[in-house]
């Protein structure tokens, strides 16, 4: 992307799984999430159909324009070029960033999934614009996800020069294993939209990255 054009990746918000049936419940928290002050969104989802994505997609966009916040499409190409969106998330199974690149122009932001320096050298190599490293802890939306040490976290950061989000069962609570780690940012799911206020959690994240 142009590298004159500053993101904030501070505090990462990757939507929950959405349901028809808790629509209501979907956007209100997600709204309140950024009125919290999320600095971006990522919106994943695995399991809806292209259809039902697309009209999901083009919800969140709305809201994230209101907002004046990125949207970032994990893994789907074709919705995050169907609904215009700010970039494009891929992991170690999807698709390569160099096509990403190459089919969402230079102006796009285009991330990477990595865990350990070797993916994160060949995914900054083919033009990522930053890196999504973990899970740095537990995390119930991966259950079988392994984790990535601290020290792997800062070799990562020492080794290659792109912003680092970490990501991975991070809560207000284990938030002060990273303080000392110059991160970009932490990449938050339900510590923020689970949250009995999501406003509230959000302007707690936002605060604590302030500080760092």
């Amino acid at each position: 992307m142009n590298t004159s054009e500053r993101i904030d990746y501070s505090v990462y918000l990757i939507t929950q799984p959405y349901s028809p049936e808790q629509e209501d419940m979907y956007f209100a928290n997600l709204d309140a999430a950024l009125r919290g002050g999320v600095t971006l969104v990522q919106l994943r989802e695995k399991t809806l159909s292209t259809g039902e994505l697309l009209r999901l997609a083009l919800k969140v966009k709305q809201l994230t324009v209101a907002y004046h916040v990125p949207l970032i499409i994990n893994d789907r190409l074709d919705i995050a070029l169907a609904v215009e969106a700010d970039g494009l998330h891929v992991g170690q199974e999807d698709l390569p960033v160099n096509l990403a690149r190459h089919f969402l122009g230079e102006d796009k932001i285009i991330g990477a999934s990595a865990k350990t320096v070797e993916q994160a050298q060949k995914a900054a190599s083919e033009g990522a614009d930053y890196l999504g490293v973990g899970s740095i802890f537990p995390t119930k939306s991966k259950k079988d996800a392994e984790l990535t040490s601290i020290e792997t976290l800062r070799l990562i950061q020492q080794m290659v020069s792109l912003p680092v989000v970490a990501i991975g069962g991070i809560s207000l609570s284990n938030l002060n294993v990273l303080e000392n780690e110059e991160l970009a940012g932490v990449a938050v799911i339900s510590a923020i939209l689970a949250a009995d206020d999501s406003e509230q959690a959000a302007h707690c994240f936002k605060e604590a990255m302030n500080r760092k």
